[in-house]
């Protein structure tokens, strides 16, 4: 009878320590699959983040000479380019009332492009860049630029823009003015100082109503194209240089310059 008791207190304790581990088993697996769950959320999580920031931190801007210049090399990564829009013309196609480029083909346009008061004497060719020749003396002419600012100054070792001539003044293109092509680009793509080229986005028919002047001698990348040369500034280039002397705002070389500028008036015969 004694060793009867003792067996079933034995095979008791047997049954419980089984129960015992297999709900210690149980607590286990439940905490992996815990730790699974939370493990696959923060991938999901990062992943998310990644392309947000793929999606906008290292997207270039669009309507830029060059999207953030704080050294020559992150100048060749951005360049005059003006933003992209969804509703933007179709590829290879110009937008209604863009200009003919016979009607500056052969042409040499002179005239003068005021800022803060400012002349700035300038000249434009026909016979390098008709398309832009046309598009800029039709804008002159119908005094587009009047009242319009220069949004952008960059400012780097190889790099100086001002840029102007967006539509709202914030930088974006105007998705129903759009034209191409990009003509009379520098192969080595070195931009003299005194150069006006035109600004576009991230394809050749995206050229619209920004320009860009180069204060010093600048580099631009051409592994897109580059960007029209349209003209040249030929007296008051200093003005130019004094607004990109007076700085950028927050200290950057990239952004709004300290300096407010206005287009008072841009007069082509």
């Amino acid at each position: 009878m004694g060793n009867s008791n003792k067996s079933g207190r034995e095979a008791k304790a047997r049954i419980a320590r089984m129960q015992a581990n297999q709900a210690l088993h149980e607590k286990q697996l439940q905490r992996r699959k815990r730790d699974n769950l939370i493990a696959f959320i923060a991938i999901g999580a990062a992943l998310a983040v990644a392309i947000v920031l793929a999606l906008t931190v290292f997207q270039p801007k669009g309507d830029d000479p060059v999207a953030s210049a704080p050294d020559a090399s992150a100048a060749a990564s951005a360049a005059p380019e003006a933003s992209s829009d969804a509703s933007a013309a179709p590829a290879e196609s110009n937008s209604p009332g863009v200009p003919n480029a016979d009607t500056a083909k052969g042409k040499t346009f002179t005239g003068t492009l005021t800022l803060n008061g400012k002349p700035l004497g300038v000249t434009l060719d026909g016979t390098k860049a008709p398309q832009a020749a046309a598009v800029f003396k039709s804008l002159a002419d119908s005094n587009f630029m009047d009242g319009k600012t220069c949004h952008r100054l960059a400012d780097a070792p190889d790099f100086g823009v001002l840029q102007c001539g967006s539509l709202k003044g914030d930088g974006q293109g105007d998705p129903n003015y759009q034209w191409g092509p990009v003509e009379n680009t520098p192969a080595d793509g070195k931009y003299p100082a005194g150069t006006i080229a035109v600004a576009r986005a991230n394809t050749t028919y995206s050229n619209g109503t920004q320009f860009f002047i180069t204060f010093k001698d600048t580099v631009l990348p051409q592994d897109t194209g580059g960007y029209t040369i349209v003209g040249k500034v030929t007296s008051g280039l200093d003005e130019v240089s004094a607004i990109a002397k007076d700085g950028i705002e927050g200290g950057a070389t990239d952004g709004a310059p300290n300096t407010k500028v206005t287009i008072d008036s841009f007069k082509l015969n």
